[in-house]
Parts: C-alpha cells; structure tokens; sequence
C-alpha cells in the first residue's frame, strides 16, 4: 500500500454528474479528502454502497469532501463507463464527484489495487488512512457501519492522528486496458 504521508497526487478529470472538470488542487476541503475508487459493476462496491453513501452524507456536512473516480476499462465493462455511472449516481443519490479516468493514469499516480478502494488525506492532502471501509464482504455476515472509514475521518475531525493500523481493500481488481501491464 503507498505508505502514510505520501501527498495526493493532482488530477483533472471530468465529473460525469455535472459534467464540469474537476481538479484535485484546486479547492482543498477544510478538513479532508476521501478519494473512492468504486465502480458499477463489483459485487463488492455494490455491497458497501448503502453505507458509503450514509458516511459521505454524514461527513460532508463536518467539512470532508469526497470524489469517487471509476477507472475500469469501459470498452471491457460497459456498465462502468460515464453514461452508468451517471445513471448509478442518480439512482443513489451521490452528493460528491464521480469522475471518470478514461486513461487509468490517474488511478496508477494513486497505486489503486481495487474497487472498491478508498484513500483519506487531510488538509494538506497529505495520506492519513487507504485501506477498507469496514469488515463487511458480500457473504460474511459482518455489518455494514464503516468503522474503519468513520474511525479515520473522526480523527481528522479531532485533530489527533489516524490509527497507522490500517486493513488493505478488498474486491475487484482495476479492470485495466489490455496494452497496460499492471
């Protein structure tokens, strides 16, 4: 996993909600940043959807942003391609970003593994958390309350630093273009 403290790579991708372009950068949140790597089509994304977006509607409203970014190859899985995604987003109800990274760059300057995969910076876009949003797997009976994602933003909202222990993500791989060797 990219190690604690490494800064957030910049990007510019388009959001397919609102079809503007969105830059990393530009605007830090005052508190923090959670970058979702999710797509449409992974069991294991559709599994923790109820709950990430319960957490982005809680912490939004602290001062975290969020941006989701799918990065699978679409030619592959047309289902994770911008029309689904914006259909997916409206469907339920996405108040964050959902951008598409057309050529896996920015997925690779991340060291995404997997959807879904998720990475915490705080203000200085500096990596405080990457690794899972709870225990809960398709199958394993373990509830859905992001207590991996909640312990790590309720940190950044006290000011006190996020528990180096982190569980790695599981599910899908990035579903990468068939010329790039990852």
């Amino acid at each position: 996993m990219i190690p604690l403290g490494t800064p957030a790579p910049d990007f510019e991708l388009r959001d397919v909600i609102s079809g503007n372009l969105f830059r990393l950068h530009q605007d830090p949140a005052p508190v923090g940043t959670v970058v979702m790597f999710i797509c449409n089509h992974c069991p294991f994304v559709r599994y923790v959807q109820p709950e990430m977006v319960r957490i982005t509607r809680e912490y939004l409203a602290k001062g975290i942003r969020f941006l989701a970014i799918s990065a699978n190859d679409a030619l592959q899985y047309p289902e994770d391609g911008p029309e689904h995604m914006r259909e997916v987003a409206a469907e339920l109800g996405y108040e964050f970003p959902y951008l598409y990274d057309e050529t896996q760059q920015v997925a690779l300057a991340f060291e995404a593994a997997c959807t879904p995969d998720f990475f915490v910076y705080d203000r200085e876009l500096k990596l405080v958390y990457r690794g899972q949003l709870d225990d809960a797997r398709p199958g394993n009976d373990r509830p859905q309350d992001g207590k991996d994602m909640r312990a790590a933003l309720n940190a950044l909202l006290e000011d006190q630093p996020v528990s180096p222990l982190q569980k790695p993500s599981l599910g899908c791989n990035i579903k990468w273009k068939m010329e790039k060797t990852v």
